[in-house]
């Protein structure tokens, strides 16, 4: 499996920690604490691939 860099950070606005895979186009998730957004992201990390293997979309290469 591929490692994507993943950045979290706190959203003021959102008054939630985002979590942030640039190299997959809208891949991102919430949470109320750093870790929740990591284990959310992660989930929609896996739903990003699978979805892009299902549809025949180029799966970028990790940077």
């Amino acid at each position: 499996m591929k490692h994507y860099d993943i950045k979290i950070f706190y959203s003021e606005e959102d008054n939630s920690y985002i979590a942030d895979i640039s190299d997959l186009k809208y891949c991102s998730a919430f949470g109320s604490t750093a870790e929740e957004a990591l284990c959310e992201v992660l989930k929609a990390k896996e739903a990003w691939l699978e979805a892009a293997t299902m549809s025949g979309k180029a799966i970028p290469e990790a940077r």
